[in-house]
């Protein structure tokens, strides 16, 4: 059976490696026709001019036909050598990481070069780390990027490792991994498939040309030339491109089963393990802490504990915990904590847009910290912008019923303006005689649930209990909504939520421009330097993040947010609550040292229905005070 399976295993490598080579030589067709293209107007000119000498075509039609044909010759010449020269001298796109030397990760670097011998496949360049949950080799080889090379690296590929995998993967898993990776350094190595990888990418940058800053009008139109011969050829190879990394990918992985083809099955489940706790980490926990100007420094070590947590509360995941017994791969770095924080600082990069390097408004955080530094200064500033806003929009400090102790930002005024009725023609009042006067009417509608002190004039008396009458909630007609579907549930909330918006969309732009500042300043004070390093993430739009992780948040959503955050203020402050981390779910309020799970839906209810009930009992029963004012930011 091994002779057999290993028989099998060489047949499709060499399938593999054969159609990766015959596409690349499509590949190279397509450079070989638009040569021969460019150079056919030449080739022409000179049959001409032959045919003149040995005299057959003589005359004055034949003379004004090669001088016609030596003209458009020589500019078409023109125009092929500057593609090709924008083609040859464009910068490739490489991808951000933290490049890992050998004196860093010697027993690292060990393992790979072991894995390359066993598999009959030249070693690596290098190795650098991406916070990402994928490893592929990429080719630096390019003079633009002959400062993420390694001496001695004969043009070999740098392998690039996702990060998470160091700290999570075991280091025999970590060896199956790689092994298909490592494998395809010997397809990059053959001339023909390395030369349509370089023309590939030269033409993919070379697209890239009209956007690079600081090109005058004139250099910019011929760029814009370039870049759509470059389009053109692109759409050529395009499919013989995509064929042929297939077939470098089947080459390398038939070749790996050799090395530890049953570890590599058990290992794959590690890989989506992985990638699931390294996305709900970034988004649930990672971010919170950068919209807030600080960037977790050890992001690697946390997957470990968010996937940990995965496994006690998923019964499916159950076995995967037992492996941390085992040695982890990230003891083969010397210094896995520093490396651990320029991948953390690299990722805060890539998917916020943060600064390059620390400074005082983005300072690293570590997990031990977060709940003080992140949680709860995040819930005092958005509690503090929500009262901005009210105050903004005119709500009165005491709007909702009896007067606070103190006075300041409370829980109660927040509610007390979601649940206050708007004016409208199909509220049904619970006064037997109508006020026959629409504006006093109105007037006597918005300010129901007002403050008495605050609003002269009403005869209405609330009594000593501030909760509203559900004999007055029964007033309001349920089929009123439901004439029009475009008619919000709750107004109140309506304009609170685009009030937050506007002011969370000015907030965000005034921090995008010191971003950008910022980095100009950076860029302009290199100019000076002999050797630039190449800026690491840089785009069109200016120092954004290239992988934004969640989409623009609604008005609603971000209210909801805005309340949630009051609430857990006042939480604690007035109660035996604290602010919690919890692993897969980010910032968590924690009453008696468990999470509170089920404030969410109440809140809900409070913004979308202007429902306060929900909320008022949780809050009575975890003994939260809103009428009491709460520190803010």
């Amino acid at each position: 059976m091994n002779g057999v399976s290993g028989t099998g295993s060489v047949v499709g490598e060499e399938w593999g490696a054969r159609a990766a080579r015959s596409r690349a030589l499509a590949v190279l067709r397509v450079r070989g026709r638009a040569l021969g293209l460019a150079v056919l107007p030449a080739a022409v000119a000179v049959v001409l001019y032959a045919g003149g000498v040995t005299g057959h075509f003589t005359g004055a039609a034949w003379d004004t036909a090669r001088w016609v044909v030596t003209v458009l010759a020589v500019l078409v010449l023109l125009a092929a050598a500057v593609v090709a020269l924008v083609v040859a001298r464009a910068r490739p796109a490489a991808t951000p990481t933290v490049q890992l030397a050998e004196t860093a990760a010697p027993d690292l670097y060990r393992l790979v070069r072991d894995l390359a011998d066993r598999l009959g496949v030249p070693a690596p360049a290098a190795i650098a780390l991406t916070p990402d949950c994928d490893s592929w080799l990429e080719d630096r080889t390019h003079r633009a990027h002959r400062l993420h090379r390694t001496p001695g690296g004969d043009g070999a590929p740098v392998l690039v490792i996702g990060s998470p995998f160091l700290w999570w993967m075991r280091v025999g898993e970590l060896r199956a991994v790689l092994a298909p990776v490592v494998a395809g350094t010997e397809p990059a190595a053959h001339p023909d498939i390395a030369a349509a990888r370089r023309f590939v990418r030269g033409l993919d940058a070379a697209v890239a040309v009209p956007g690079v800053p600081g090109l005058d009008p004139l250099r910019r139109l011929g760029a814009h030339g370039v870049g759509q011969v470059a389009r053109v050829l692109l759409r050529a190879c395009r499919g013989h491109a995509a064929e042929m990394e297939r077939g470098v990918a089947a080459a390398g992985s038939e070749r790996a089963q050799a090395v530890d083809y049953g570890v590599r099955i058990v290992a794959q489940e590690q890989v989506g393990l992985a990638y699931a706790g390294w996305d709900r980490l970034l988004t649930r926990v990672a971010l919170p802490a950068w919209r807030m100007g600080r960037w977790p420094a050890k992001l690697d070590a946390g997957v470990v504990s968010a996937l940990t947590e995965l496994s006690r509360r998923d019964r499916l995941a159950e076995g995967f915990s037992s492996r941390l017994g085992e040695r982890p791969a990230c003891d083969l770095l010397e210094e896995p904590g520093a490396v651990d924080e320029a991948t953390s600082l690299l990722a805060a990069r890539l998917f916020h847009g943060g600064p390059a390097e620390p400074g005082p408004d983005w300072a690293p955080v570590e997990w031990s910290q977060y709940p003080e530094e992140v949680v709860d200064r995040k819930w005092r500033t958005d509690a503090a912008r929500l009262h901005q806003v009210l105050d903004v929009l005119g709500v009165a400090e005491g709007s909702g019923g009896r007067a606070s102790d103190a006075a300041g930002p409370t829980l109660t005024r927040v509610m007390a303006h979601l649940t206050t009725r708007q004016p409208g023609p199909t509220v049904v009042t619970t006064d037997p005689d109508p006020d026959p006067d629409p504006d006093r009417a109105s007037t006597t509608d918005a300010t129901a649930d007002a403050d008495p002190a605050s609003q002269p004039g009403l005869d209405a008396d609330p009594g000593p209990d501030p909760q509203p009458d559900p004999d007055a909630d029964a007033g309001l007609d349920p089929s009123a909504y439901d004439e029009g579907d475009d008619d919000p549930v709750n107004p109140a909330a309506e304009a609170l939520a685009g009030a937050l918006s506007a002011l969370l969309a000015r907030e965000e732009a005034a921090r995008e421009a010191r971003v950008a500042a910022a980095a100009e300043t950076a860029r302009a004070s290199e100019k000076g330097r002999k050797a630039t390093p190449p800026v690491a993430v840089s785009g069109p739009d200016g120092p954004l993040p290239l992988f934004p992780l969640q989409p623009p948040r609604t008005g609603r959503d971000l209210l909801a947010d805005h309340v949630t955050a009051m609430v857990c203020c006042a939480a604690v402050d007035t109660a035996e609550a604290a602010p919690g981390l919890d692993w897969l779910d980010g910032p968590a309020l924690l009453v008696g040292g468990e999470r509170a799970a089920d404030l969410g839906p109440r809140v809900l209810a409070l913004v979308e229905d202007g429902d306060p009930e929900p909320l008022r009992v949780w809050l009575t029963r975890t003994g939260v005070r809103p009428e009491k004012p709460v520190r803010l930011v």
